[in-house]
């Protein structure tokens, strides 16, 4: 297992994870409508969640004796701020970040028990999470 290279993979998480914190919570201003406070609950739900996997990386950085990162991942600002596109930006989002989980799977797996296992962890939530954004997306009565 190269140490660096998973560092620099788990530095790229924890960007990622804070740029959600970010994502999220700005995503939660920008809700109005009837149906404004299950969903804003729901996006803060997902700030909170956001952060704690990135105190999750950070940890398993200096674990490893390496530094974690200062920076936050890219937040570009689409203007687009209803549902539908904003649940759309976040399995964009989210779809990065189960990337780089399976990145580091690949890396470390066979080399450290509690990477790996951290990693697919990880990878479980993601995708629970990524399947939950896709059924908040689906029509009622989609299913026949």
């Amino acid at each position: 297992m190269d140490n660096n290279k998973v560092v620099e993979t788990l530095n790229r998480i924890l960007e990622l994870e804070l740029a959600g914190v970010v994502r999220y919570m700005h995503y939660s201003f920008m809700i109005f409508g009837h149906n404004r406070i299950p969903i804003v609950s729901w996006l803060r739900g997902q700030a909170d969640e956001s952060l704690a996997h990135a105190v999750l990386a950070g940890e398993n950085i200096t674990a490893l004796g390496g530094h974690p990162s200062l920076h936050i991942g890219s937040l570009l600002e689409t203007h687009k701020h209803n549902v539908d596109e904003i649940l759309n930006e976040a399995v964009e989002h989210e779809e990065e970040g189960l990337a780089e989980y399976r990145k580091l799977l690949e890396m470390v797996a066979g080399s450290s028990i509690m990477l790996e296992e951290y990693a697919r962890a990880q990878i479980a939530a993601e995708e629970m999470h990524l399947a939950e954004i896709r059924k908040m997306m689906r029509k009622p009565g989609s299913i026949k």
